[in-house]
Parts: structure tokens; C-alpha cells; sequence
């Protein structure tokens, strides 16, 4: 069997390219089913079982035995995929005459809701950053104000020009995966906040590097990176005692499900967001009626307290 998985992976990785983590997680997974198949034939008095005698009924109790274990669904669903490949491929070899997977379904995963961040909190960052008027603190407090009030990524974020921003009409240009570009409006608040970053805190960023177009510079007056951005972050929430779990993602993840509570339509959200699918901002139909359900539960909780 092992011969015949070394045979496999190395079609993999020839034929087919596959980078080395996916082969080193198919190498695991069908090493382990190897070694699985080992046990169970020393239990009938063997030592292994042959490539022609593997069936369904085989297959589908490793799999529960997987389960038994405490395999959670998205492993056994990794497994599930990893052995569907392999007899695949010895089908096509001629080693075995049917699949023994054929027929087996992946167990069900359920993908997480996104985190997101309370607005009592987001307030609370935001109170804190409008406190700290020296440049950086200026420059922090409206870019942290974009980004919560457009649901951009930050690597989005880090890529808008000066010039992106339209204050006439109140929008700033991005440019998203797949060079995809998109307007996003902008509220008063957040302009404001681009207006006194970019009048008082910017030129002095920049002293040294005047010929910079990037929209938010770091301390030297160069673009901000987008690991620059999560240092800068990581430490304001810090000192903002807020929980250390607030990150850039969660932000976006707000402002999309707030966006679904004010009966913005899941096709205009798609393109604020610059999600290539639809299907993908979905999630937040679902993350929206999730927290109606939990606020109505306190709700209740309260008025029979």
C-alpha cells in the first residue's frame, strides 16, 4: 500500500503541481488510513489488506472509527477527499476495477459566522483614538475611520493614493482583488478626519519623503504595510483596553452586517464589499439574523428579569 501512495503523491507533484502542503497533507492522511487497514488485518489474523479488496464497507467504517475518535467534520471531510483522489487514480491505473469511495458522501461542514465587533466597542476605539493628537495618533484615528466606515480590507486600505479620495462627492476609489475597482462612499465624519489627518499630521509624516502618494504613510513617510497596519492596530486596542481578538477583518465583517440591518440589498453590499461572488456575501444574511436573534433573547431576558 505504501508503494502504491509514494506512487500517487509523486503523480501529484509531476502531473499535477500541487504545492508541497497538499501533498504532505495527502502523504498523512493516507498513511494513516494505511496504517489503519494494517490493524485491522492483524486483528483478523493478516498482515495487510490487498489494493483489490478494499470496498465501501471498509472505507466507510475507518471512517467512522475516524469519528469515534473525535475527528472533527472538516478533517474527516480532508480524509474523505484525500482517499476519493487515491482510488481515483488507481482506477485509472487499472489497480483496482471499481472506486470503493464512490458513493460516500463528505461529512457536513459547517463554516463559522464571521466575528464581529460590538458597536459599544468600535465607539470606544474610536473615543480613544480622537484623544491623541500627535501625527501618528491623527493618522490612526482616520484611517482606523475609513476602514470601519467603508468595510475595505487593509490591503486595500494601504494601496489608496491621496488622490483616491474624492471630497467633493464624498467617495474614495479602491482597487480590490483581480485589480477590480470600486467608489466607496464616505460620511462626514470619516472626510473630516481625512481633511485634519491630511492638513496637520501627513505633511509632517512626509517631510522626508514629499514625493509619496500613499494616503496613510508609516513614521517615515512611506506607504504603510499592511503588517505595519496590524502592529499599529494590535497596539491601540491594546491600550484601549479593548479585547485583544478586535482585528482589521472583524471591522469589515461589522460593517457588512450592519449594512444587511439597514436593508441594504445583498447585491449593492456585494459591490461595496468587492466580493467576486455573491454567494460569498451571502454569509451575512445569516450572521445579521443571528444577532437579531441573540439582541431578542436579551430582550426578553430583560423584561422577564
Amino acid at each position: 500500500m505504501n508503494e502504491r501512495i509514494e506512487a500517487f503523491l509523486a503523480y501529484l507533484e509531476g502531473e499535477r503541481s500541487l504545492s508541497p502542503n497538499t501533498i504532505s497533507a495527502y502523504r498523512n492522511d493516507l498513511l494513516q488510513f494505511a496504517e489503519y487497514l494494517r490493524a485491522e488485518a492483524g486483528r483478523q489474523g493478516g498482515t495487510d489488506f490487498a489494493v483489490s479488496t478494499i470496498d465501501r464497507d471498509l472505507i466507510t467504517t475507518y471512517f467512522l472509527h475516524l469519528r469515534d475518535r473525535g475527528y472533527s467534520a472538516a478533517s474527516i471531510a480532508r480524509k474523505t477527499a484525500a482517499l476519493r483522489s487515491f482510488f481515483q487514480y488507481l482506477r485509472r491505473k487499472g489497480e483496482v476495477n471499481a472506486d470503493p469511495t464512490q458513493g460516500i458522501g463528505s461529512p457536513d461542514v459547517k463554516k463559522p459566522l464571521p466575528k464581529t465587533v460590538q458597536d459599544d466597542q468600535v465607539n470606544a476605539l474610536m473615543t480613544f483614538l480622537g484623544i491623541r493628537q500627535t501625527p501618528e495618533g491623527i493618522r490612526d484615528h482616520a484611517m482606523l475611520r475609513l476602514l470601519s466606515a467603508t468595510g475595505m480590507r487593509v490591503g486595500e486600505l494601504v494601496m489608496v493614493d491621496v488622490e483616491d479620495v474624492d471630497f467633493s462627492n464624498g467617495r474614495v476609489r479602491v482597487v480590490g482583488r483581480g485589480n477590480r475597482e470600486r467608489s466607496l462612499p464616505l460620511d462626514e465624519v470619516t472626510l473630516d478626519s481625512i481633511r485634519v489627518y491630511l492638513d496637520q499630521a501627513r505633511p509632517f509624516l512626509t517631510r522626508n519623503a514629499p514625493q509619496e502618494t500613499a494616503l496613510v504613510v508609516n513614521q517615515r513617510g512611506l506607504r504603510l504595510t499592511r503588517q505595519g497596519f496590524w502592529l499599529i492596530m494590535k497596539g491601540l486596542v491594546r491600550e484601549a483596553g479593548l479585547p485583544a481578538i478586535m482585528t482589521p477583518h472583524m471591522l469589515r465583517h461589522s460593517f457588512a452586517t450592519h449594512q444587511i440591518g439597514e436593508g441594504l440589498g445583498l447585491e449593492e453590499l456585494r459591490q461595496l464589499l468587492g466580493h467576486a461572488s455573491i454567494a460569498t456575501t451571502q454569509i451575512y444574511t445569516q450572521l445579521a439574523s443571528s444577532q437579531n436573534a441573540q439582541d431578542e433573547d436579551s430582550e426578553l431576558a430583560l423584561s422577564s428579569s
